[in-house]
């Protein structure tokens, strides 16, 4: 039955944002919908009203500067939504994706609807240079005060003394 309602919500939101979902991918028990980023909130907000993901697991971002196919150069910044609240969802993981332009990582933060997000968004700044518009603390969280190098997850960062 889980698997049926994903794909139902998979369903639902391909046919409510028509144009501004980019891909869907499903496997197993995870789904991952690409959407474009000027309706990254718009989407988070009606898949927690009326599709009761009720929280995010964690964000990724992954610098795909190097990526040999499907475009690019971008950075791709993944949340994983769930949900407790819906018992017929508690063992899924639905994707949401955005990919951002690299040399300017900026998309809107997704705290005024997941508070969850508010640590992982700040690792994703921090290491990856993604600056999530509206975040009420975006400051570092695992590097130095003083580090004034670029983001060490760039494919593009040299680590010092190495070459």
């Amino acid at each position: 039955m889980t698997w049926e309602k994903l794909r139902k919500i998979i369903e639902d939101v391909k046919e409510t944002f028509k144009h501004d979902v980019e891909e869907v991918f499903i496997e197993k028990k995870i789904a991952k919908i690409i959407v474009k980023k000027e309706l990254l909130l718009e989407l988070a907000r009606y898949l927690r009203d009326l599709h009761r993901f009720d929280h995010v697991k964690g964000v990724t971002g992954v610098d795909l500067s190097r990526l040999k196919e499907g475009g690019g150069p971008y950075i791709e910044v993944i949340y994983h939504v769930g949900s407790l609240d819906d018992p017929e969802l508690n063992d899924s993981v639905l994707n949401v994706s955005v990919k951002l332009d690299i040399d300017n990582p900026v998309v809107s933060s997704l705290y005024t609807i997941w508070p969850s997000v508010e640590y992982h968004e700040r690792e994703v700044y921090e290491m990856l240079g993604v600056n999530f518009q509206g975040h009420p603390n975006l400051k570092r969280l695992l590097l130095p005060e003083y580090w004034m190098d670029m983001p060490p997850l760039r494919k593009d960062y040299k680590v010092p003394g190495r070459d």
